[in-house]
């Protein structure tokens, strides 16, 4: 396939609100691509500039005779229910319930802020 063709396959774009000393503006990488990213002042912005980053990435990956990975299957079919149950060693549970407690905030949302940063 060219890089075009890859181009029409669904990948995962992931595209987030950055708001650091940089400004503000929105990020965007590619699951299934490590290291393809690009950013722009708005969503648009973004979106456009990560498809050109794509096409370079395939490009790279087809002239080093390397594989491109092909889109991982939609996982927009499967329903969650939030629920997600881990068992933990007994001091990562007491050092996690004492951070939550010093932030005033539950376990369940201390947790939920540790894994999404």
């Amino acid at each position: 396939m060219n890089p075009k063709e890859y181009l029409d396959l669904p990948y995962g774009i992931v595209l987030r609100h950055m708001n650091d000393k940089s400004g503000s503006y929105y990020f965007a990488t590619v699951e299934e691509m490590p290291g393809c990213m690009s950013d722009g002042a708005t969503q648009e912005e973004a979106l456009a500039n990560i498809r050109e980053s794509m096409e370079l990435w395939i490009e790279g990956k087809i002239e080093s005779g390397l594989d491109v990975p092909m889109p991982m299957a939609p996982e927009s079919n499967k329903e969650y229910s939030g629920k997600y149950v881990v068992w933990l060693p007994k001091s990562l549970h007491a050092r996690l319930a004492l951070e939550a407690d010093k932030e005033g905030v539950s376990l369940n949302q201390y947790t939920l802020y540790k894994l999404s940063v």
